[in-house]
C-alpha cells in the first residue's frame, strides 16, 4: 500500500493523451528551432510550410480524389495528420495545454481507446465539413481538441441531469471560447477555421453520446419516442 507521503501530487495523464500531446509538441519543437536556425540548417526555415503542404488537409485534394477516383495514401492520411501542425507557437501552446487538461478527463472517464476515437474522429469530422465549405487548407489541433470539449460537455450534461441541476450549464465552456473567438474576430479579423472547430465539437459530442455505456440504447429509445 502506499503511503499517502510517497504519492504523486500530480495526477499522471494517461499515455494516449501523452503521446497525441507529444507529437504535436514534438513537431513544435523541429520547426521552431528549425526556423531560428538552431537545427536542421538553412533548409529547416521553410519546415513549417513544408509540412503544411504535405499533411494540411485540402478540400481541393478531397474534390480531385473525387473526380479521378483516385486515393493515394499521403492524401488520404491528411484527414488526420493536420491536427499535429499548427501555424504558429503559441498556437501550438494553447492546443497542447487544451489537449493536456481535457483529454487527462475524458480519457480517466471514458478510456484511453475511446479518447482516441473521438479525437481522430472529431479531426475528421471537422475536416469534412471545413472541406465542403472552404477551399483553404486545414491544419491546427483545434478541431480535435474542440471534440474533447465536447466529450467533456456530454459528460457533464448527463452529471448534471443525475444531480438535478441546470443542464444547459454544461455548455458554459464552449460558449466562452465561442465569444472569446467572437471578440478576437472583431478586433483582429477571422479566417473560416472556427467552421471546423464547431463541426468538431459537435462530433466529439455525438461520438461521446454513442461511446458511453448506454448511449446507443439510449439514443434509439429516443428517436423512437
Amino acid at each position: 500500500m502506499q503511503h499517502p507521503h510517497n504519492a504523486s501530487p500530480v495526477n499522471p495523464v494517461p499515455p494516449v493523451v501523452l503521446g497525441l500531446f507529444g507529437v504535436m509538441a514534438l513537431v513544435e519543437a523541429a520547426v521552431s528551432l528549425g526556423a531560428r536556425g538552431l537545427v536542421g540548417g538553412p533548409q529547416a526555415i521553410g519546415w513549417r510550410v513544408q509540412l503544411i503542404e504535405r499533411f494540411a488537409f485540402s478540400g481541393e485534394i478531397v474534390g480531385w480524389m473525387t473526380r479521378t477516383g483516385q486515393y493515394p495514401p499521403e492524401h488520404v492520411v491528411r484527414i488526420v495528420t493536420y491536427p499535429f501542425i499548427n501555424g504558429a507557437f503559441s498556437q501550438t501552446l494553447f492546443a497542447c495545454v487544451m489537449l493536456l487538461a481535457l483529454g487527462k478527463m475524458v480519457a480517466e472517464t471514458l478510456g484511453q481507446a475511446k479518447t482516441l476515437a473521438i479525437f481522430f474522429g472529431s479531426a475528421a469530422g471537422g475536416a469534412v465539413v471545413f472541406g465542403a465549405v472552404s477551399g483553404q487548407p486545414l491544419y491546427g489541433g483545434f478541431p480535435p481538441v474542440y471534440g474533447l470539449i465536447g466529450a467533456f460537455t456530454y459528460l457533464l450534461y448527463v452529471r448534471l441531469g443525475q444531480t438535478g441541476e441546470g443542464q444547459l450549464r454544461a455548455f458554459s465552456l464552449i460558449g466562452i471560447l465561442m465569444g472569446l473567438q467572437l471578440v478576437f474576430g472583431l478586433f483582429f479579423g477571422v479566417g473560416p477555421w472556427w467552421i471546423a472547430e464547431i463541426a468538431g465539437f459537435a462530433c466529439g459530442f455525438a461520438l461521446t453520446m454513442l461511446l458511453v455505456p448506454g448511449g446507443a440504447t439510449r439514443l434509439l429509445a429516443r428517436i423512437r419516442r
